[in-house]
């Protein structure tokens, strides 16, 4: 995803960094480890909700 956003409570971002973000702002730089992890648990979120979803679809 592309957004804009603003980075200036963060230091020194690169195109392509991972960042936590929040109302558009960057709150922290991640390292590839913690991104990745970070972005499994949001899958597993995904996974859940959807089965949670069609438990709720008659």
């Amino acid at each position: 995803m592309r957004k804009n956003i603003n980075t200036a409570l963060v230091d020194d971002l690169q195109v392509g960094d991972y960042v936590i973000l929040h109302v558009g702002v960057a709150l922290k730089k991640l390292d590839q480890e913690e991104a990745e992890k970070t972005l499994a648990l949001f899958g597993e979120l995904e996974a859940l909700e959807k089965a949670q979803n069609q438990e709720q679809t008659p």
